[in-house]
């Protein structure tokens, strides 16, 4: 048996042969030879008969037509003589001209299916002739049917087991159609059986035409059924064919849609480069824009043209100079003017994309008004196409929900309301219908679908290091914007100038106190700059932190606190580029007062450029719009660099400072800050006839934490217990460390009696920090104090005595904390 075939299979297989082994050895012992011509006759004609084989459909099997001579055996012959005749035209069909090599085990089960078929057969007609014995038709029929299902079924069953198919499946896919052929043989055997009454045995010569026919019509059958499967299969692979043409011609034109999406957001990206404040706002209109076209009804066409236009409306800004573009404030007449030049450009430009749907006609007019007054044509009502009206009433409701640089984002309701003020003068009243209606969903989605297609911004602050200059050479910068004056006024005003910047220039480096430099820089600065407010910011991570403030307005700028990338000050910052008469009411934090008789309205921001990167920002402030010029821009360019430079060798010399008098660990003063407070304090007392505490504090079981845990767990006890002891006492009290675990406190004017309960405390808190770390109570706190001036006139007086008691206290102690769960 092939090592290959399932179990189950080579057990039916053998079971079958089995079978079929014990009808031959039942039955053979039996044989008798009486009329031996007739056998012979039988035998000949069904070897004959073997040879003319079909191939069956969907199954590697044939079959022949020598079934009409096992039958008329049945009729007219013993068991064993019959199953002679089927055992060897058996072996005849499996060896005979065999498609592939035959394996013997297709011989065996073959033999031993046709020993039992025949002997079932056989069994079959003769039990049933008594009943039937006047009824040769139905006794045929009973023949021919238990053979053809003796014959078929286990043939079925053993293809089914062996390439795990139905039974069922297989039987009536490769034998169900011949049992017409069967009966049509019965009917032949039954004339044959008629004709021998009268012409003998030898008449059954007279079937071999008849079983040629057979053979012939089992092989145009089947050849018609092999060319209709060739012809079905063949229409299957076109119509596969077809669809997958249809597929990849579908896959394409998405690809190529995807490609033009792309390439559209691509451009998008573009005007991002140029104007930093479109990348959101880009995405939002379109979604906001596609929806409420939907609700409208425009077709497919219409959607994809405001789709593709909704990201490309503003990328006409590209011939729009950048300090119009990114500045704070409002823009004069002439700037307005350049700026009106967007919506022409950009229908220009896309009119040479020739887009498939009628993206720049939107593009051109999108900010056109209802009422004929908008740009650049003047189109009125109606005339203004469908997807720019749609975009102009959702593209100003955004700007005004959004920060910009010259005011600050409204809330989205109140936003909402001002657009709906202008439906019918500047928008469709249909369209602002809809938005009113629906603009707090469309929010929620437009910040889904942003979510979801968030991407990496463009390098705009990369720094490409490679190339000298252009080929023609660098120009040396000039100043722009300066104000055309008579000669003499040029020249005084020069004069001033020059001398200011060279006092300021000397002042800057004659001091490393950041204070100092900071007041030097705006007491000078006044005479070159006129301003109301000043602020230097100084950068603190990702935070611009006022670092001096000077002039009107102190409470208020003091307390900024600006991201860098917000507001006026933060946009310095973040682009290292100045910003001339921006709108002061943008920065971050600033709260416009309307009690106040005077408000800030412009703004003169640059950065400070420091060796290693930005250092601050400074901020000048005045009370009227548009106060600055071009020359104040440039006396602040010649100032910036050696102001930065003295802000951050100030910041060094102040951190510098701090380490030298600060702990490292706890960041508490260290034992030579604890000093230098300690003789201040006890001036002032002397000066005030006033009292002051000194409390030595040791920490009991420290060294245990470092021993059993390691220097990490103790280092991290000490920082917990330091940030406990400070917090336990007055803002003005002085918590130092003077060294390991011992810890010094200044207290003004603490009475004993407030010591006695300071020190329940401190000892609670000592429990705590150990508690923490540990799990367990391994810390105490033993505690001396001394007093100015019962106990010492100085400081090493007092702390010496303090330490005696702080020792005393300690001896009071187990000389090993008990160890208690937390």
């Amino acid at each position: 048996m092939s090592l290959r075939m399932p179990i189950r299979a080579k057990v039916f297989i053998a079971i079958t042969a089995a079978a079929g082994a014990l009808v031959l050895a039942t039955a053979l012992p039996h044989w008798h030879a009486h009329d031996l011509p007739k056998f012979l006759c039988y035998f000949l004609i069904a070897a004959l008969s073997s040879t003319m084989k079909v191939r069956l459909p969907g199954v590697e099997g044939t079959m022949s037509v020598y079934f009409l001579f096992v039958l008329l055996g049945v009729l007219q012959l013993s068991l064993p003589q019959t199953l002679m005749i089927g055992c060897a035209v058996a072996l005849i069909q499996t060896f005979w001209k065999p498609l592939h090599k035959p394996e013997p085990v297709k011989a065996v089960f073959n033999i031993g299916m046709n020993s039992n078929a025949i002997c079932l057969t056989y069994f079959a007609y003769h039990l049933s002739v008594t009943p039937l014995h006047n009824s040769a038709p139905l006794l045929l029929l009973v023949a021919i049917s238990t053979y053809f299902l003796t014959n078929t079924l286990p043939v079925a069953a053993a293809i089914a087991l062996t390439e795990n198919k139905s039974i069922r499946g297989v039987w009536a896919e490769t034998y169900f159609w011949s049992f017409p052929y069967y009966l049509a043989g019965a009917a032949v055997v039954g004339v044959v059986s008629f004709i021998e009454r009268y012409l003998g045995w030898q008449g059954a010569i007279l079937v071999l035409p008849v079983m040629y026919v057979f053979y012939r019509s089992y092989h145009l059958y089947l050849g018609r059924l092999e060319e209709e499967k060739r012809r079905v299969e063949t229409e299957k692979e076109r119509v596969a064919a077809e669809k997958r043409h249809v597929e990849d011609e579908k896959r394409h034109a998405q690809q190529i849609s995807a490609l033009h999406l792309r390439t559209i957001e691509a451009l998008a990206l573009a005007i991002d480069a140029k104007d930093h404040t479109t990348h959101e706002h880009l995405h939002r209109v379109r979604t906001y824009a596609i929806e409420i076209a939907t609700e409208m009804g425009l077709d497919k066409k219409e959607l994809d043209a405001l789709r593709a236009a909704a990201l490309l409306h503003d990328i006409g800004k590209l011939a729009v100079p950048d300090h119009i573009i990114s500045k704070p404030g409002r823009l004069t007449a002439e700037e307005f003017d350049k700026m009106k030049i967007h919506p022409v450009v950009g229908a220009e430009i896309l009119e040479t994309v020739a887009f498939p749907y009628p993206v720049a006609p939107i593009v051109r007019s999108h900010h056109e008004k209802w009422n004929g007054t908008g740009y650049p044509d003047g189109l009125k009502g109606e005339n203004i196409p469908i997807g720019a009206r749609i975009l102009s009433a959702v593209d100003c409701l955004d700007a005004i929900a959004t920060d910009r640089q010259y005011r600050k984002a409204l809330p989205l309701d109140e936003a909402m309301k001002a657009v709906t003020a202008q439906a019918g003068t500047s928008f469709d009243p249909r369209v602002v219908a809809i938005l009113q209606r629906r603009h707090v969903e469309l929010e929620n989605l437009a910040r889904r679908t942003l979510r979801l297609t968030e991407r990496g911004r463009i390098s705009h602050d990369c720094k490409v290091r490679r190339g000298d200059g252009p080929a023609s050479g660098l120009e040396n910068s000039v100043s722009e914007g300066r104000l055309e004056s008579d000669f003499l006024s040029s020249i005084a005003s020069a004069r001033q100038e020059a001398q200011a910047l060279f006092e300021l220039s000397q002042g800057l480096g004659n001091s490393l106190s950041l204070d100092e430099t900071l007041s030097l820089v705006s007491v000078r600065l006044r005479k070159l700059v006129p301003y109301d407010s000043i602020v230097t910011f100084v950068r603190k991570g990702d935070l611009l932190v006022p670092a001096f403030v000077g002039g009107d307005n102190f409470r208020l700028l003091s307390s900024l606190q600006i991201v860098v990338g917000e507001g006026l000050s933060g946009w310095v910052a973040q682009h290292a580029k100045p910003i001339i008469n921006g709108n002061p009411a943008v920065e971050t934090g600033y709260v416009e007062d309307s009690t106040r008789d005077v408000e800030l309205r412009s703004a003169l921001a640059v950065p400070l450029d420091g060796v290693n990167g930005l250092v601050g920002v400074l901020t000048l402030y005045r009370t009227a719009a548009n106060a600055f010029n071009g020359d104040n821009l440039r006396v602040l360019q010649v100032i910036t660099s050696k102001v930065a430079l003295s802000v951050a060798n100030a910041l060094k010399y102040s951190q510098a400072e701090t380490s030298a008098i600060s702990d490292y660990l706890t960041g508490l003063p260290n034992a030579r800050a604890l000093f230098v407070q300690l003789e201040r304090e006890l001036q002032r007392c002397e000066r005030e006839s006033s009292t002051t505490a000194v409390l030595v504090c040791d920490l009991d079981g420290f060294k245990q934490i470092n021993d059993r845990y390691g220097h990490l767990d103790g280092d991290k006890t000490l920082k917990i217990f330091a940030k406990l002891l400070a917090a336990a006492f007055r803002p003005y009290d002085i918590v130092a460390r003077m060294g390991g675990d011992e810890f010094v406190i200044i207290a003004t004017n603490m009475s004993a009696d407030a010591v006695t309960k300071k020190t329940t405390l401190l000892e609670a808190i000592a429990q705590q920090a150990g508690r923490q770390v540990c799990g367990l109570d391994l810390l105490s706190l033993s505690v001396g104090a001394a007093f100015y001036p019962q106990d010492g006139s100085d400081a090493e007086q007092l702390l010496a005595e303090a330490d005696r008691k702080m020792y005393a206290a300690k001896q009071l102690h187990h000389a090993t904390p008990r160890e208690t769960p937390a």
